[in-house]
Formats: C-alpha cells, sequence, structure tokens
C-alpha cells in the first residue's frame, strides 16, 4: 500500500484513516431542501443558513461568505443547466467555502506512489475467474450507516460483519488516539497499511460505544480500548492499476480504496454517475461498497465517503468504472487494500 503522509486535522476528518473503512444503510438519495432560481441569492443563502445552522461572527464574515456562496451556486447551476453530464451538482454544507478552504479542510492524502515500499504478499482473490453483475454491501447488512466524521473502521466492519456474522460499528477515536507512531500520526495523517498493522498488533478494536468518537485527537485510553469487540488476522493490498482485480476484491468484500477529491464537481457533487474531471493525486480515504451500471449502461463503482449524509446520495458517489485510465477514474485503483479475517 503507498505512503499516505500527515495531513492538516479537521474536526469532521480523520481522512487518512478514512480509506479504512466505509459503509452505509440506504440507497435512496437523501431528503435536501429545494434553492429555486425563482428566489434572490440573498433568500437561498438565508434558506442555506438556516438549513445548516451556520451563523456568522459579523457583518463582515457574512458578506465575505455571501459572496462566496453566490460564486459557487452560480457554478452549480451552470453546470446543471448545461445538461449534458451524467451527474449533478447541489448546494451542500460546503456551499460557503472557496475550493481551496474546502481541500485543507477535507482532503489530506498525499499521493507516494513513487516512495511506495513494495510489499511482499498475496492477492487472494487473484485466480477469481468469474464474479457478479453487480454488487451492493449494504444490502446484505455489512456497512454501517454514514458518518459525518472521519471512517475509520468501515472495510473492517464488513469483514466482520462477513466472517462473524455481527456488523459492529467499531471505534475511530481508538485509532486517532492510539495508532500515533511511526507515519501514523492519529487525525494528523498516517498510512493505511500502518492502521491495519496496529489494529493487527492491538488485537482489533473496541466499540463505538465503548470509545466514542470525540472529533480530535486524544490520549489513548487502554480501559476504553478493552475489550476488542471485532479484530483481524491480515491484510492484502490489491494490484495496482487494475480495475478488473479491484472488481475481484470488492466482488468478495468492501475495500479501503484513496481517491482525488479536491476538484469543485466532488465538492458539490449531488447524484448520477460521476465522470467529472480529476487526476491522480490521491488526497482522499473512502471505501469501495460495491459496483454496478445504470440502465444505460453506464458503469459505476459504488463508494461511501465520510462527509456526511447530505453530501452526494445519501453520503455515497457512484463513480465512472472501467474507464480507459489503467489507474481508474480520481485514481480509484491505485491503492486499494483491504483486512482478511
Amino acid at each position: 500500500m503507498g505512503r499516505i503522509p500527515a495531513a492538516a486535522f479537521t474536526v469532521k476528518q480523520c481522512l487518512v484513516l478514512a480509506a479504512l473503512f466505509a459503509v452505509i444503510s440506504s440507497t435512496a438519495w437523501g431528503r435536501k431542501l429545494s434553492y429555486p432560481e425563482s428566489m434572490s441569492m440573498a433568500e437561498r443563502h438565508e434558506r442555506w443558513m438556516a438549513q445548516h445552522g451556520r451563523v456568522y461572527r459579523d457583518d463582515a464574515e457574512k458578506q465575505r461568505r455571501f459572496d462566496i456562496f453566490k460564486s459557487n451556486v452560480e457554478l452549480i447551476d451552470s453546470f446543471n443547466a448545461a445538461g449534458k453530464h451524467k451527474y449533478s451538482l447541489g448546494i451542500n454544507q460546503f456551499a460557503d467555502m472557496t475550493n481551496e478552504e474546502f481541500k485543507s479542510s477535507y482532503t489530506g492524502f498525499k499521493n507516494m506512489i513513487a516512495a511506495k515500499p513494495i510489499r511482499k504478499g498475496g492477492f487472494m482473490y487473484e485466480n477469481v475467474s468469474a464474479t457478479p453483475k453487480s454488487v451492493d454491501w449494504r444490502t446484505k447488512g455489512a456497512v454501517t450507516p454514514i458518518k459525518d466524521q472521519g471512517q475509520c473502521v468501515a472495510a473492517m466492519e464488513g469483514i466482520t460483519k462477513l466472517t462473524a456474522g455481527k456488523l459492529i460499528s467499531l471505534s475511530e477515536q481508538q485509532l486517532v488516539d492510539c495508532d500515533v507512531h511511526g507515519e501514523d500520526q492519529g487525525c494528523n495523517g498516517g498510512l493505511m497499511d500502518n492502521a491495519f498493522e496496529f489494529i493487527i498488533n492491538n488485537g482489533g478494536l473496541a466499540t463505538e460505544t465503548k470509545y466514542p468518537y470525540q472529533a480530535t485527537d486524544g490520549t489513548c485510553s487502554k480501559q476504553k480500548s478493552s475489550p476488542s469487540a471485532a479484530a483481524i488476522s491480515g491484510y492484502e493490498d490489491v494490484p495496482a492499476d487494475d480495475e478488473a482485480a479491484l472488481r475481484k476484491a470488492v466482488a468478495h468484500q468492501p475495500v479501503s480504496v484513496a481517491i482525488e477529491a479536491s476538484g469543485s464537481a466532488f465538492q458539490f457533487y449531488n447524484g448520477g454517475v460521476f465522470t467529472g474531471e480529476c487526476g491522480t493525486d490521491l488526497d482522499h480515504g473512502v471505501t469501495a461498497v460495491g459496483y454496478g451500471a445504470t440502465s444505460d449502461g453506464s458503469k459505476y463503482w459504488l463508494v461511501k465517503n465520510s462527509w456526511g449524509a447530505d453530501w452526494g446520495e445519501n453520503g455515497y458517489i457512484r463513480m465512472e468504472r472501467d474507464v480507459d485510465a489503467k489507474e481508474g477514474l480520481c485514481g480509484i485503483a491505485m491503492q486499494a487494500s483491504y483486512p482478511t479475517a
């Protein structure tokens, strides 16, 4: 697995750990407040502020945020009016943030492919010859609900459900507080494979109820960490730059992946099959929890994010699958791994 160095801490995201685990409980798109273009921009902003509980410190800050909101909404309206895309954009919780602010707060992985050490190990699904046409691990009870916080345990939650028959919400905070040695620095960054190593060496993770999320780095609590509710025996990397290999893995379990998610189209993604422009500067950790195709034949990966259920399709995004680039759309096939049990 490639190295993912330290990233800036954000209250809502422990992004470096996010790729380890992601899951959801509903396939329907979330109910979203409408912002008809017949409303003035000021009215749309006031409605948005009320919906998201946004309060500004003074009139100057409110005006600055309104100007950013206006610029973003005009971009969203223009994109959707073009009507030539397989996905739409929407006015979400990030609407009063510049793209630079969004990137610094909600993304954090860095692409370190060149520095990636060669890890010896197998790929248990290498000889799989046939996979289902579509997979959705949510329908099999292997994905926990979307949270508006770092998703640090979804792939492990998935394999625990598949092997032990129990879907347990595991503690992200334990990883944040306790996996802080070497390259890993809690919410400030780390390596996905190192987090798997920590879980193995620690004998597992406690439940989220026992060691609840605090949205900040804390001191490792041995009392909260015991007993472990679930454990893994190892982990494997999916062969890089190989969407066919990724499909084999996702057909058998949720898989942690890293993507480039810092563009405006990703920031305001609302629904549909995402085909937006993005590169391979991996900066965000998510989990592939399925794949499929739409009625018009558009192939996609079903990906769980960690930005809350107000973003995208109830917290999920469908990303175009089997693209010409070997790395996959937004680099989804570059750094993928999964736990074993």
